[in-house]
């Protein structure tokens, strides 16, 4: 991606804030952003249902401009790239999402679209039973599945555990923020956001000079929801920034789990009711999520070639299968989310098909969530 259309996409963002799921359907419309500033005084004609106060807006480029200028000059200084839609390193599950951000400002050094993604989120008020579950779940979770990037959203309780739990596991994580790449919020998480950059990353679809405003938050969550292939909601009140991200995790057709917790017990009631309410699956282990998803141990696969599992010439395929091989015969090494798209299968459903053709020695797994299918 060259700097121009960065550039270009990164104004556009200031004029387009109000309403960013309509600036994305006038990006994938027009083409690039460059091209909407090129035809910003007619943008009303080439975009036949382009709101008036959109129109309106794209005439004057002056102030955004300069900001965007500010802001490439801070990421030259600070080490930060920008991810527009065209990117290959945008996050592709994202991309699938009809609010995704145009673009993203990104610091540090995890593949947003590797394999496995999750996220754990839930209320900021831990208590120790959400400390042992995180502990637990992701110390377990490692064992069965040692490649998983961990994302959340370096609030105070559930996330910052999660984020700590992972590093202390040797995983990758990932915080998305509600501000600029400028500051960290909260401001005692300094520490752990700076060793997230070089075993993971800082996300954010904010520009410097941003504060973490209550709207932010919610705007911060459909990330978290959009990046991964499930949500994990460990402890929640009735109310919270956990259950948004799960009910918008769930609109992105993505897997859904919950911890429950004590009937009665405060921070457990916005989980028992997403179980309650079948939003969420239960599950009491990592096992059980491995299980849920159909991710199974790595060494299992190792084992299991092994042992001698061959593939044959003409194997036995489901529909679904042989679907996502007519594909990949079509088109070879194609990400995870590309073929949920393609073939019309939730990815949750689809990582199971996937792992039944590796066992069949159909297709192998590369690196970035790709899929290789041999010929």
């Amino acid at each position: 991606m060259n700097e121009q259309e960065i550039f270009y996409a990164m104004a556009m963002t200031r004029l387009t804030n109000f309403n960013f799921q309509q600036a994305l359907e006038l990006y994938k419309t027009v083409g690039s952003a460059q091209l909407i500033y090129e035809h910003r005084n007619e943008i009303g004609d080439v975009v036949e249902d382009c709101a008036p106060r959109l129109v309106e807006a794209l005439k004057d480029w002056d102030e955004p401009m300069k900001r965007a200028e500010f802001e490439l000059q801070y990421m030259r200084e600070h080490g930060i790239r920008a991810l527009t839609l065209d990117s290959d390193d945008y996050p592709q599950r994202l991309k699938e999402c009809t609010d995704a951000p145009i673009v993203l400002y990104y610091k540090g050094n995890a593949d947003l679209n590797q394999a496995k993604i999750i996220n754990i989120v839930g209320t900021r008020r831990c208590t120790q039973y959400g400390i042992d579950l995180i502990r637990n779940f992701v110390s377990r979770l490692q064992q069965y599945c040692p490649e998983v990037l961990i994302v959340s959203g370096l609030a105070y309780g559930v996330d910052i555990c999660a984020h700590r739990q992972a590093l202390e596991c040797g995983y990758q994580t990932v915080g998305v923020l509600a501000h600029g790449l400028d500051q960290i919020y909260p401001y005692r998480h300094r520490e752990t956001a700076a060793e997230m950059v070089t075993h993971g990353g800082l996300l954010t679809e904010f520009m410097t000079q941003t504060n973490a405003d209550k709207p932010n938050f919610v705007r911060r969550n459909r990330i978290v929801a959009g990046i991964s292939d499930a949500c994990i909601v460990v402890e929640s009140a009735a109310k919270g920034g956990g259950l948004i991200t799960a009910e918008i995790a769930q609109s992105y057709d993505r897997a859904v789990f919950a911890f429950p917790g004590a009937v009665g017990m405060a921070f457990s009631e916005g989980c028992n009711n997403l179980i309650r309410d079948n939003v969420a699956g239960l599950i009491g282990s990592a096992k059980d999520f491995v299980n849920a998803m159909g991710w199974h141990d790595e060494q299992l696969r190792l084992q299991g070639y092994a042992d001698g599992i061959e593939r044959n010439l003409f194997p036995d395929l489901s529909p679904d299968e042989q679907k996502i091989v007519d594909l990949l015969q079509q088109t070879n090494d194609l990400q995870l989310n590309i073929l949920s798209v393609k073939c019309s299968i939730p990815i949750s459903q689809l990582v199971a098909l996937l792992f039944q053709l590796e066992m069949k020695g159909v297709v192998k797994p590369l690196a970035g969530g790709m899929y290789h299918l041999f010929m």
